[in-house]
């Protein structure tokens, strides 16, 4: 089992209905002219009203009032379809488009990492039934099998040596032959892809088109045609369309998780994360209006996407209703999880601190939150500040100093104070009218303190002034 074929039945049906906050509300798409609108595909819930394929859609308006009507958009469902190779990328990097709404993977190559066939499609199925996607799953020798296969199975796993008998017993209307080969076939009596085996070879290539004999010989994997492999894209680009204006932001919510869970899919996918993305509210009487996301660092949880997004949302004044959300995102760096302890201290419910810090820049703004960098400067009071302002590279190499620096020095009087080590000459400033002339020590209180403090170069016995304090 070196490949799976995931069939998706029903894809552009399930990519409208995971739109929707509830998913079981009846669903149909429509198609067709105005003065003839038809049902293209009928959600479960549609179906139990008494819903079909090809009905008109005035009929289904008398058997139903609560019905909510999609247009069937075949863009859509190929971005759709785009969008699921890319999350399929996580898993092969081989993966093809070739067939019809299905789409294959090699997994061989997997195995090392994910474990065996039934390990595999626990993970498929698992994804995509949270994607919301309903499919069918079967791995076999090669990609043509295994898509033949899913058009009669709803999972199956087929090994080298019971190919040829799980094929030989596939209708042979299922098989992927052509329709006009399917009709020879049924009218002289063989009703299986058996049967059409035990054909002579010469026969079938005298009878029917060279395809015809290609595609047999390609299911039992005798000539296997090369297959062209899908490239994920360079940036994530993704839209939801609303029914009507949504004029509440608390509306946009379901949405938004959304795709943000997209995106994240996404990024898992390309083993990368996100430094920037931006929020397009589409509006009709005015321009979009966009929402950039900034991130200190590259994130792709889910939770925490949707989470910043939410955020800033809140703080959104949006200049009328929305009648689509747009999310995209370019900045795409290489993601490094942060390191963790085998035996974490922090309690269950403590954040990391990546996630700290991001949350407060959502609430607060952009600039409450600042990273904190050096400077290439010897006067402490100045010699750190806003990482975005802060030295390039890796710092130079200084002596012990304090956690907690104080804005201003302040006496310290201490009959019992110790000095721990020093002094450490610090004298700089002189360029800027700024001159500094100091001797800093460690130095450890009565009640067991340890701080910085300072005298005034060559004041023996002057004043201690005390200017941080460490942990």
């Amino acid at each position: 089992m070196d490949w799976a074929c995931l069939l998706l039945p029903q894809l552009a049906l399930d990519a409208a209905l995971r739109q929707q906050p509830d998913p079981d509300a009846p669903l149909v798409l429509v198609s067709g002219p105005a003065q003839r609108r038809v049902l293209h595909a009928v959600s479960p819930a549609a179906r139990r009203l008494g819903l079909r394929r090809g009905m008109l859609l005035s009929a289904a308006q008398v058997l139903t009032g609560t019905l909510l009507t999609v247009e069937h958009d075949p863009r859509a469902e190929q971005a759709t379809r785009q969008f699921l190779a890319s999350w399929l990328y996580s898993i092969s990097s081989q993966v093809s488009l070739a067939f019809p709404h299905a789409l294959a993977l090699e997994i061989g190559a997997s195995r090392a990492l994910f474990g065996d066939w039934p390990a595999i499609e626990k993970r498929l199925c698992d994804g995509l039934h949270e994607l919301g996607f309903r499919h069918r799953l079967v791995a076999a020798p090669n990609p043509h099998a295994a898509w033949a296969l899913t058009r009669v199975h709803a999972r199956l796993g087929v090994g080298a040596d019971q190919l040829e008998a799980a094929l030989a017993q596939l209708p042979i209307e299922r098989s992927g032959l052509p329709d006009e080969a399917v009709t020879v076939l049924a009218r002289s009596g063989l009703r299986t892809l058996g049967a059409a085996f035990g054909l002579p070879r010469e026969s079938l290539a005298r009878r029917f088109a060279p395809q015809v004999l290609a595609h047999l010989d390609a299911l039992r994997g005798i000539s296997t045609p090369p297959l062209r492999y899908f490239q994920p894209p360079d940036r994530f680009d993704a839209r939801i369309e609303f029914e009507y204006e949504i004029q509440s932001t608390q509306a946009l919510l379901f949405p938004l998780r959304r795709l943000t869970g997209d995106l994240a899919a996404f990024l898992c996918s390309r083993d990368g994360g996100v430094l920037r993305f931006d929020l397009w509210f589409e509006h009709d009487q005015h321009p979009d209006t966009r929402l950039c996301i900034g991130l200190l660092a590259p994130e792709r949880d889910a939770a925490m996407l949707f989470e910043l997004a939410r955020n800033r949302i809140d703080h959104l004044q949006l200049p009328a209703g929305s009648r689509g959300l747009r999310l995209q995102a370019d900045h795409l760096p290489p993601f490094v999880p942060a390191a963790r302890d085998l035996f974490d201290p922090r309690p269950q419910q403590a954040l990391p601190w990546e996630q700290v810090r991001e949350r407060l820049r959502a609430r607060l703004g952009d600039d409450a939150v600042q990273g904190l960098g050096l400077r290439a400067e010897h006067r402490p009071e100045r010699a750190s500040g806003d990482a975005r302002n802060a030295a390039k590279g890796a710092p130079p190499p200084l002596p012990l100093r304090p956690g907690w620096l104080l804005p201003q020095p302040q006496p310290l009087h201490d009959p019992h104070l110790r000095i721990v080590s020093g002094p450490e000459r610090i004298e700089s400033g002189w360029w800027d009218e700024g001159d500094i002339r100091r001797d800093y020590y460690v130095v450890e209180t009565a009640h067991g303190q340890r701080g910085w403090a300072y005298t005034v170069a060559d004041a023996r016995g002057g004043p201690f002034m005390l200017h941080g304090w460490f942990a």
